[in-house]
């Protein structure tokens, strides 16, 4: 931390054996711009640094709209979407105007680089079209199972019914296009397993660690306690089934119902964030939450290192528990104790580093958050205990072979 380089022995090993040298590569990624998705980035600088040429399509996005750069020999190939799709008439745009660059895109970077295994990147699951029309000219698909959208769509709507049924189509034709699956964690290996039809030995689990050379750890700055007496950190999407909701009506027990003069940064842009801003002014918090927006790294990582503790309030639902949240990752690799509902995956991540309040219980969250900050001590050891684990298990290096593994059985 603090601008000390950490090894990564096993990412030298690939640099230095180049593993995948020959092979081309095209990663198709739709939700997020490169360098921004940083999962898809760690990925795309691992197999170059393998021997590996690789060329990414994905969106443009605030900061990121350059249609063709090139950054640290990766090829990047960007193009506009509709903005805010909503409503079953919004996602067919989004989903089909993507579609369609992607195809374009792709036909262009076989022509310009040649590749020969295409990694799709949900959501949406709508990538094994684009597949399909390459696997006839014998290039492999790996399918990188971002979400389980099935479970996202039945969290964000509250229902199935059609759209939930097809989900599930879409998925399933996902999985049976694959030759090869790379799960997020363990839960969503064994949906593989068990919706996906896949053989195990065709499944490697890829955790999006974070790479300790790219987050930096910077002197807190006391202008986000906006003067109070501590500072709770969130980081992640403001989106209608992250649980924001939840977290602000903790937060007006906290202020209102406990006394307690404390001060919530949640940094991250989406939907939702309107809403919520007013949401926030309705419960009298306008002064004690800041909303940072979508905000640059440098930014980021001071409100990280600013907090005291920090919250991740997804509501436990069958997505959410079996989801892997990045912003969980992060808080350790920033060495902060962490407060969560209790779900499956956050739980194994987390561990001894995090309290876990009963499912969508408020009261319960709020009680947590201040159980941490009266009890520095205990927090201090759990903040530690959760960047000893990111050090020793969890972060970007020790994902590099299975990753390299993935590659060496789609093999060509």
């Amino acid at each position: 931390m603090d601008g000390q380089t950490t090894a990564m022995p096993f990412l030298d090993a690939v640099r230095t054996s180049r593993p995948l040298a020959g092979r081309k590569v095209l990663i198709v990624v739709e939700n997020l711009p490169l360098p921004f998705d940083r999962r898809v980035w760690h990925e795309s600088r691992t197999l170059t640094a393998a021997g590996a040429q690789v060329a990414v399509i994905c969106p443009k996005g605030k900061g990121y709209e350059a249609e063709y750069e090139e950054i640290d020999g990766v090829h990047i190939y960007r193009h506009a979407l509709p903005l805010d799709a909503k409503g079953a008439a919004g996602y067919l745009l989004e989903y089909g105007a993507a579609l369609w660059h992607e195809t374009r895109l792709a036909w262009k970077i076989l022509r310009r680089h040649g590749f020969d295994t295409i990694q799709g990147c949900n959501p949406p699951d709508l990538i094994f079209l684009l597949a399909w029309q390459f696997r006839l000219l014998g290039k492999r698909y790996i399918f990188d199972h971002h979400d389980i959208n099935p479970e996202l769509y039945e969290a964000k709507f509250g229902r199935r019914g059609f759209f939930w049924r097809l989900m599930l189509l879409f998925e399933t034709l996902n999985f049976r296009s694959a030759d090869v699956v790379i799960s997020t964690n363990r839960s969503y290996r064994k949906i593989a397993i068990e919706r996906g039809g896949k053989d195990p030995a065709d499944i490697f689990v890829v955790r999006s660690g974070p790479d300790l050379n790219r987050l930096h750890v910077m002197p807190p700055n006391p202008d986000w306690k906006n003067g109070r007496e501590a500072m709770i950190g969130y980081v992640g999407v403001m989106g209608d089934q992250e649980g924001i909701d939840l977290l602000l009506e903790a937060a007006r027990e906290i202020v209102f119902e406990r006394g307690r003069d404390l001060q919530f940064v949640l940094v991250g842009g989406g939907p939702a964030l309107e809403e919520l801003k007013a949401m926030a002014a309705e419960l009298g918090l306008a002064d004690h939450v800041t909303f940072a927006g979508r905000a640059p790294d440098a930014e980021l990582f001071e409100v990280l290192s600013s907090a005291d503790v920090c919250v991740n309030p997804d509501r436990v639902n069958p997505m959410n528990d079996k989801s892997t949240m990045n912003k969980i990752l992060e808080y350790m690799a920033f060495s902060k104790p962490i407060v969560q509902f209790d779900v499956t995956e956050g739980r194994y991540s987390a561990q001894e580093s995090s309290l876990y309040a009963a499912p969508n219980d408020t009261a319960d969250l709020a009680e947590k958050i201040l159980e941490l900050l009266d009890d520095p001590v205990r927090a201090a050891q759990m903040g530690r205990a959760g960047r000893l684990r990111v050090e020793t298990e969890l972060g970007w290096d020790y994902q590099v072979d299975a990753l390299i593994a993935a590659y060496q059985r789609a093999r060509a």
